[in-house]
């Protein structure tokens, strides 16, 4: 009798493992979320001016937002946008003539957006940040090439990550395409505006 009982549990034991799930796979890893520190960010271009020289300019309200599973940020999924009514170039009258409609018209588009569609490690702390910017009403893609600059906790226990992004774009793929020449035929204003982002961005959570 005690064989046979024995024989029987052997016998359940091995049906229940036949009919067990298999788990093998880790559990995925819980992404984070990070938000824009505007205290501790900038958003700022350059353009050129009758040819021989550049003007600077900042946008003093923006906000963004990241996920990442991925510790280096490879897998990073990111959003942002600006408020183009607060574009300073320290000359009033020329950033009246920049909100017009002859360049963002920002009565009627407020924000210029951009989303990410791939944000990729070259080498190092070098990365490739591709997406879509959308400027008055219209989306043009474009990269950035990104320095990574690493994450610590600040002195209030905060995670902070901080980056560097630096991209190029022609304002008159997107409607801005006010312009005059000089005496020599030169553009008064240049078409390609340098953007640099340098943006800190903090742990949710």
């Amino acid at each position: 009798m005690k064989k046979i009982f024995t024989l029987g549990v052997l016998v359940a034991a091995t049906t229940l493992l036949a009919f067990k799930p298999v788990t093998d796979k880790a559990p995925a890893a819980a992404a984070s979320t990070w938000a824009v520190d505007a205290v501790h960010s900038n958003v700022k271009f350059t353009v050129t001016h009758l040819v021989i020289s550049e003007v600077d300019g900042a946008f003093k309200v923006f906000d963004g937002s990241m996920t990442s599973e991925k510790e280096d940020f490879s897998d990073a999924k990111i959003s942002f946008s600006v408020d183009v009514a607060t574009i300073n170039t320290d000359n009033e009258m020329r950033d009246n003539h920049l909100k017009s409609d002859d360049f963002f018209n920002a009565g009627k588009f407020s924000k210029m957006n951009f989303v990410s569609t791939s944000f990729k490690k070259i080498s190092g702390n070098k990365y490739e940040l591709k997406g879509n910017l959308t400027i008055r009403d219209i989306t043009k893609p474009i990269t950035f090439q990104v320095t990574y600059g690493g994450t610590v906790k600040d002195p209030y226990g905060n995670v902070k990550a901080g980056f560097k992004a630096k991209g190029t774009v022609n304002r008159f793929d997107y409607g801005l395409k006010w312009n005059s020449v000089t005496e020599a035929g030169g553009a008064v204003v240049g078409k390609d505006v340098e953007i640099l982002c340098n943006i800190q961005m903090v742990k949710k959570g």
